[in-house]
């Protein structure tokens, strides 16, 4: 499929981050599409930054709100689809949208594991799963679920737990995979992609913190408060003697850092996601870290969880301490 225009594109997670570049490139591909999220605040942005560009002629976004983790919800996004674009088929499908949280089996709450991983494991399922009669019915289509570094590498860190989001992720690129061979027997006409990013300047960890705390105000509460400090004593730091306030610093300087020293942007890792899928690539790297830790990884599989080679992967990435 290496012309877009004119086809119809479905993007999770449209609201921020590279769901967001994806629809504003998809769009300016001349590709109509149809973008979901949680945040109705977010897709509200995401469709002013659209009005505001030039836009190929006969194109059009529709925005829907839909938590991709209830399978009701995505049902309803679905059928929203085909009325509001009047259509049975779509060409291509960006499995895009996910969270952080839930780092410790052990520490961190079932319902917060749980959240993380049934957006971002759940969330390809369940929407994969809806759309597929409107995939088939399209003369070509194109699945493209976005895993992780963290899809092959369960780790940002030594002593940083990461297992619900790497569980996760690891279940999306052995789903993409194994719908080659089943794709090949039952419907050729659709190909697949896994995009493995590395790090990417998103909002992803103000907005996880939102999604966890089931909210989409901007103000920091209770539950998110309360999140942020179990996550750092899961990291075995000792939090008691610090104040909300110091907390909330913490966490907005962090935020501020992961985007502006992220070694790839949202806007370059979504260039980089529609060029894998002209070019029809099973497998998208995104970023140089991602590059470099694959090869890293492949080289030496049985120390890929030793403090040395993390040390050694973050120094040659640029990775800042405490990402």
């Amino acid at each position: 499929m290496k012309e877009l225009s004119g086809r119809v594109a479905v993007v999770t997670g449209g609201g921020s981050g590279m769901g967001r570049e994806l629809v504003r490139q998809l769009l300016a591909e001349g590709c109509t599409v149809a973008m979901c999220d949680v945040s109705a605040r977010g897709l509200a942005e995401t469709e002013r930054l659209c009005a505001a560009a030039t836009m190929p002629q006969g194109v059009r976004l529709t925005s829907h709100v839909a938590d991709v983790s209830n399978e009701a919800d995505v049902l309803r996004f679905r059928d929203e689809v085909r009325a509001q674009h009047a259509t049975d088929r779509i060409h291509l499908l960006f499995n895009n949208a996910g969270i952080s949280g839930g780092g410790s089996l052990v520490v961190d709450s079932r319902e917060q594991w749980e959240r993380t991983f049934n957006i971002c494991w759940g969330g390809v399922y369940f929407t994969t799963r809806a759309f597929m009669p409107l995939l088939q019915a399209a003369d070509a289509a194109h699945i493209i679920n976005t895993s992780s570094i963290n899809g092959f590498w369960a780790t940002v860190g030594p002593d940083v737990p990461h297992t619900s989001y790497s569980a996760a992720k690891f279940a999306v690129k052995g789903f993409t995979e194994a719908l080659i061979a089943d794709f090949r027997v039952n419907a050729p006409h659709i190909k697949v992609s896994v995009v493995m990013p590395g790090h990417i300047g998103t909002g992803i960890r103000v907005n996880s913190l939102k999604v966890q705390a089931n909210t989409d105000a901007d103000e920091l509460d209770a539950t998110q408060l309360a999140m942020a400090r179990s996550r750092l004593r899961s990291m075995g730091l000792d939090v008691s003697d610090i104040s909300d306030t110091e907390i909330a610093a913490m966490l907005a300087d962090r935020a501020k850092r992961f985007v502006a020293e992220a070694p790839t942007s949202a806007a370059e890792a979504a260039t980089i996601i529609i060029a894998g899928v002209k070019a029809d690539k099973l497998r998208i790297l995104v970023g140089r870290d991602a590059h470099l830790i694959d090869s890293m990884v492949r080289e030496n599989p049985d120390q890929a969880y030793d403090t040395e080679f993390y040390a050694r992967f973050a120094a040659e990435a640029g990775w800042y301490p405490g990402r």
